[in-house]
């Protein structure tokens, strides 16, 4: 690969992943005053429909963005314009049929996805119809601008889409529940739950219109490579049609078998909590105390994600050439990446997890604190888990993670079920049935990578370092906020005041406890964001 190819796939992951950070924070921002807005039961049932939401839109379009640019791709190397138009043209039919049939599912099954004990959901759900069928056309055109390899449009869209989502969420459920003010109170939890499901058809709106825009000003750069185009074939609309359906059907049932665990979960926690008789608003209580902890960990999450996902690309190219040990030496180097920001991220967020979920959730009972502390390790085995699946599908084995998906979805399923009918852990069980899932995902991918990659976890350089130094963390973050709080007069200011001196001590004692105890070469240091300026931190620091 050229240096310019290489810099281009640089700056496009880059791009993506910046906006998918800024996406991500501009989410839970939101979340924090939507909550007080709603008030826990409202809240709860607007969680619940964007969870059934996010499954139904994994079905309609989740894997069209990738199936559009990979077919598109391979036609434009070869400057068969006309063809990569029709496909573009093709997606557009396959989003508008495909979309259109699951928004009828949304609106005529939303008493079938939604439990009794959630009833309330179920017209936030049906107010995301709209946004299904349009989620799918915003698909096809950001697959269409990521084929030309220009990765802008989608990253500024993703920022658009979720500003929208945002500002329309606060004004739509504020509106609602004025509106129904004089109504019962189950009726204002209701719509003020739909009402804040309508931000996110505003943003999704709002990025195919900007789509719409930046594709309309590229028309005449379109109109003119179409009619410089002397290879096109005229693929037939059919054939173009099952090239496209099979590549989107495995991506779709990949992602739903890993993702359809939390929808379950929650089905089953309302469906057998109602069953066993515990009323309904305790039930929306807690489940909402459930989604301010996911709220909170989609930040690491999305963080030590993001950055290995780049590496993956280089593991295949070395694995192809049968080169197995540089293609483990950039497994662990992501390993290391990933866990660098995990582990300190899972440690900070249990020993700080009650400040956290107050100053972002006031509305909070408590419960959101202790589920936190308890699911903090996700972040750790899922940055685990994000890597393993990803180097299993570079490697030309993707069935081998679906099948792992599918066994640890049976092993949560079992534990949900045992502990809902046999213990009194209520929400917590969601937790656990989590870290289950999560755990054997991570022992059966480990397993896998063993076999095919003869790879072995780099637990002292990748595991082990980053814990010691989240200690010594642990103690400043814990020790400053504890003793603060215990000095100073309580208050929201002075709580934002006591955390970000925690935060900023802690980061910067782990910052320097983990140079002291891994004593990383320049090489590793230049893999990080700001590399340089650690490298020089740590040349001080270790002479």
């Amino acid at each position: 690969m050229s240096k310019n190819s290489d810099n281009t796939l640089v700056r496009n992951a880059s791009f993506l992943m910046v906006a998918a950070l800024i996406s991500k924070i501009i989410g839970m921002l939101y979340k924090s005053p939507l909550s007080t807005t709603l008030g826990n039961n409202s809240y709860a049932m607007f969680q619940f429909a964007q969870n059934v939401y996010f499954i139904l839109l994994m079905i309609a379009s989740f894997s069209i963005p990738q199936a559009v640019s990979k077919i598109m791709a391979e036609k434009i190397t070869f400057r068969r314009y006309r063809d990569a138009q029709k496909v573009f043209h093709c997606a557009l039919l396959y989003a508008v049929v495909a979309g259109g049939i699951i928004s009828l599912v949304c609106v005529f099954g939303a008493k079938i996805l939604v439990p009794d004990s959630m009833e309330g959901a179920r017209l936030a759900l049906q107010m995301l119809a709209p946004t299904i069928f349009l989620s799918g056309i915003l698909g096809v055109f950001r697959g269409y601008f990521q084929a030309y390899r220009n990765m802008m449009p989608t990253s500024l869209s993703q920022i658009i889409e979720q500003i929208f989502v945002a500002v329309f969420a606060l004004v739509t459920s504020s509106v609602m529940i004025s509106h129904f003010s004089g109504e019962s109170e189950a009726v204002v939890q209701k719509w003020g739950a739909a009402g804040a499901t309508m931000g996110t058809g505003a943003g999704v709106a709002a990025a195919l219109l900007f789509m719409l825009l930046i594709y309309g000003l590229n028309r005449r750069n379109i109109r003119k490579r179409l009619n410089s185009d002397r290879r096109s074939v005229n693929e037939s609309t059919s054939s173009v049609m099952k090239s496209i359906i099979l590549i989107i059907m495995p991506i779709v049932l990949s992602a739903f078998i890993y993702n359809v665990n939390g929808y379950i979960n929650s089905y089953m926690y309302s469906g057998i909590m109602g069953a066993k008789g515990m009323d309904p608003d305790l039930i929306g209580n807690l489940y909402a105390e459930y989604g301010y902890f996911m709220t909170i960990i989609n930040i690491p999450l999305t963080l030590a994600s993001t950055a290995p996902t780049s590496m993956i690309p280089e593991v295949s190219a070395h694995y192809a050439r049968r080169d197995i040990r540089t293609a483990n030496q950039k497994i662990d180097r992501a390993t290391w990446i990933s866990m660098i920001i995990s582990i300190p991220a899972a440690v900070g967020l249990a020993v700080l997890a009650g400040p956290v979920v107050q100053l972002l959730f006031p509305g909070t009972n408590g419960e959101g604190s202790l589920l936190l502390i308890l699911g903090a390790i996700t972040i750790i085995l899922n940055g685990n888990s994000n890597i393993s699946n990803g180097v299993l599908q570079g490697i030309g084995k993707p069935k081998i993670p679906m099948i792992h998906a599918a066994i640890a979805l049976v092993a949560d399923v079992i534990a949900m079920l045992f502990l809902l009918y046999f213990t009194d852990l209520g929400i917590y069980t969601i937790v656990i049935a989590m870290i289950v899932y999560a755990v054997v995902m991570c022992l059966l991918n480990e397993a896998a990578m063993r076999k095919y990659m003869r790879h072995v976890n780099p637990w002292r350089t990748a595991y082990l370092n980053p814990l010691l130094a989240s200690v010594p963390m642990a103690l400043v973050a814990g020790g400053v906020y504890y003793g603060l709080n215990f000095l100073l007069p309580e208050g929201r200011i002075f709580l934002t005041v006591e955390l970000m001196l925690a935060i900023g001590l802690g980061g910067i004692v782990y910052l320097f406890a983990y140079l002291f105890i891994s004593r990383p070469d320049e090489e590793e240091l230049a893999a990080l964001p700001g590399g340089r300026i650690l490298a020089r931190i740590a040349g001080k620091i270790l002479r």
